[in-house]
């Protein structure tokens, strides 16, 4: 029989293509997976040989009557379909959502609205500008799509990392992508905004400039997938059961914070491992450390202008702080299941604003309008036709009685002769439900204006929010920000453009715009800033406070002549918390014998800096200054990870040029002594105390 599926893993729920669920075997395969022993054809026929192909003679030529080798290379040769035009760099999980009932006053859907309701999702995570083959840690706005296959019917909560985005109307969204994307003429650089083209579009149309800036911040480099905020970046109407609205703005946030990496860990991952989020979300999940999200929204009057505060709510790159709306908690996301197959599942996964349920409606957001045709057009290319719906991944868990018919690859087998409403012959059915039904019902607005191609005046201000959200970084933040421009603007090669983003920078901050300048050699424009709001603290990420350690990673550098029992009491003690140990050590192998014997899961060959979240250095560690330790050690301590030892393990660390007095290198008598203290820091994420010793500056230091 094939190989069982992994005890982290999970499929799509067993449903059929009309939305109704069924079981197969209690014990057993699933029925949609390969089946039986023996290799077969695709009409399961046994095959005594799928190694040659049928020939006249061992020398001789092919034979078209070869069915086998024709069925084969049919099959692939068509494995691949189009990838995104977007997003096409991704990687899903399974988890559930559960409703904490306290949106029942606002929305009459159930999915938000009933307490303790339980419902199964598949969330995608995603990279925006790369190709399906690009690096994870590039710098880029990072998808959060959440699928709810609610009681109700497909929810789809298609957001971002970032609340806000580029444009403000869908008619720009082919501009600003072909802005982003590869070179026409070289299909370069990948996955990058570093170039001419992108900041020639958003510094001419500067709706973009408060996404951009998001972009030039930490949040463009996310630590870990679990460790990103989530957004519908719109603004959505809920209807409760009276028929009442409100206007909400829907938010994720992680349990374990929200955290980025350096620049230089950004970079080394796309060598070194440019599967480096999808292979933390995975073994986070295959190791039991299950991300989690409470999901909460801000909510706000739904009155004719739908504005709060001079904010225009239909505006997609403005934000309402939450010094001034709080948000309220509604549920909770947890993620326990990897997919069984990338392909089934994470590549054939279809998401569409325009998928909602009864008690949650749309707004006149432009670019939400926009999306809604977009996102459920774009899958009839990429996945064959309209019933893209029926595979197992798209399916809702509610019965669908839709009267489609026909198209390629329908799997379900309608029954009745009346595809069509009004009808006789089938007994006047499927009827329409009504509110008490549980029918999509719209609440009656009122629409009125003139046909126009205009935005409001309130879209005219493109720069107080994006200023606003500079005031609100910690200063380690805005000198990452600072250095993002720096980086950016400095592989464009038009003067005029670099000249152009100055002045829109001038318009944000003074000192930002006189060290970017600085950093290109070219003069800073007159300051020209903005008034803003007051600074809001949530926008920032630093703020000293300490978060679970669920599946970081910590490194002891070990060899034969370490103190193993140290290491054994440490790990015990490290993964107690949640994290996860890995020994580090020259060669491979295990060290040691008996309980207390360590396997090595990283050698100084195989490991990187970035991998980790600290280093730590055990008794007895080798003293040979072997140079791969040496930069390993060097990298993790500019990237701000926290350091320890004890026993001679600081000898180490003086040997490779590292400041063991230095903030953020812990030292103890034993590992069990070290380990209380090191996971306080990895909650802490970075040393940030040693950000001044490491950043980047423009003149070198003395030697």
């Amino acid at each position: 029989m094939p190989p069982k599926r992994k005890p982290d893993q999970s499929a799509p729920k067993t449903v059929s293509a009309t939305g109704v669920g069924y079981t197969g075997p209690e014990e057993g395969r699933d029925p949609r997976a390969q089946a039986g022993e023996f290799v077969t054809s695709p009409m399961g026929v046994r095959l005594p040989d799928t190694d040659h192909s049928l020939k006249a003679g061992r020398r001789g030529p092919t034979l078209l009557e070869d069915f086998h080798l024709r069925e084969k290379i049919n099959a692939f040769d068509h494995e691949r379909i189009p990838e995104r035009v977007v997003h096409a760099r991704g990687a899903a999980a399974h988890g559930v959502f559960t409703a904490y009932g306290t949106a029942g006053n606002i929305t009459r859907a159930a999915v938000l609205a009933e307490k303790d309701l339980q419902t199964p999702v598949f969330v995608r995570f995603s990279t925006v500008l790369g190709s399906r083959g690009s690096a994870d840690t590039a710098r880029d706005t990072r998808g959060f799509a959440v699928k709810f296959y609610s009681k109700e019917g497909n929810w789809d909560l298609v957001g971002n990392n970032m609340p806000v985005f580029f444009i403000q109307d869908a008619i720009k969204f082919p501009d600003i992508i072909h802005a982003g994307k590869p070179s026409p003429s070289r299909e370069i650089p990948q996955a990058q905004s570093a170039h001419d083209s992108f900041w020639d579009f958003v510094t001419l149309h500067t709706e973009a400039t408060h996404h951009t800036i998001w972009n030039m911040s930490d949040r463009g480099i996310p630590r870990s997938f679990r460790m990103m905020e989530g957004f519908g970046v719109h603004t959505f109407r809920l209807v409760n059961e009276a028929r009442d609205t409100v206007l909400v703005q829907f938010k994720w946030t992680p349990k374990l914070g929200v955290h980025s990496l350096t620049w230089e860990e950004a970079q080394l991952a796309m060598g070194a491992d440019p599967d480096f989020h999808r292979r933390d979300l995975a073994d986070a999940i295959e190791a039991g450390a299950f991300p989690e999200w409470e999901l909460g929204v801000q909510v706000f009057p739904d009155n004719d202008e739908q504005m709060y505060e001079g904010i225009d709510l239909l505006d997609p790159t403005k934000i309402v702080p939450e010094e001034m709306v709080p948000v309220q908690p509604i549920g909770k996301l947890v993620l326990n299941a990897n997919p069984t197959n990338y392909f089934a599942e994470t590549e054939q996964v279809a998401f569409n604003t325009g998928h909602v349920v009864p008690g949650i409606e749309f707004t006149n957001d432009p670019l939400l309008q926009g999306r809604n045709f977009s996102y459920l057009d774009t899958q009839l290319t990429r996945l064959g036709g309209p019933n893209w719906r029926q595979i197992p991944i798209n399916r809702p868990h509610a019965p669908v009685n839709d009267n489609h018919r026909d198209g390629f690859m329908q799997q379900g087998i309608p029954e009745g002769d009346a595809p069509y409403l009004p009808n006789w012959v089938d007994g006047g059915e499927p009827v329409p439900a009504d509110w008490e039904h549980g029918g999509y019902v719209n609440v009656p607005r009122h629409v009125e204006g003139d046909v126009v191609r205009e935005s409001q005046s309130s879209f005219e201000d493109h720069f107080s929010q994006a200023a606003m959200f500079y005031a609100s970084l910690s200063h380690p933040e805005q000198v990452h920000v600072t250095e993002a421009y720096a980086f950016e603007l400095g592989k464009v090669y038009e003067k005029e453009i670099k000249e152009r983003a100055l002045t829109v920078l001038a318009k944000i901050d003074t000192e930002l715009c006189r060290a970017v300048a600085a950093g290109l050699g070219l003069p800073a424009p007159e300051p020209d800033l903005v008034d803003h709001l007051d600074p809001s603290p949530a926008l920032a990420q630093v703020t000293g406070e300490t978060y679970p350690v669920d599946g970081r990673q910590v490194a002891v550098i070990a060899g034969p002549d370490a103190d193993l029992a140290g290491i054994a009491a440490f790990r015990e003690a490290v993964e107690s918390a949640g994290a996860q140990v890995k020994v580090l050590a020259p060669v491979g192998g295990e060290l040691g014998s008996g309980a207390d014997a360590q396997v090595v899961e990283r050698t100084y060959v195989t490991a990187r800096s970035i991998e980790f979240d600290a280093v730590v250095v055990a008794d007895g560690a080798p003293k040979e200054k072997d140079i791969k330790a040496v930069v390993l050690l060097h990298e993790a301590f500019r990237q701000l990870k926290a350091f320890g030892t004890w026993g001679d393990g600081a000898e180490v660390l003086t040997a490779a040029g590292i400041d063991t007095t230095g903030p953020g290198v812990l030292a103890a008598d034993s590992g069990a002594a070290l380990a209380a203290d090191l996971v306080a820091a990895l909650g802490q994420h970075k040393v940030w105390d040693r950000a001044p010793l490491v950043t980047s500056s423009a003149v070198p230091p003395a030697a």
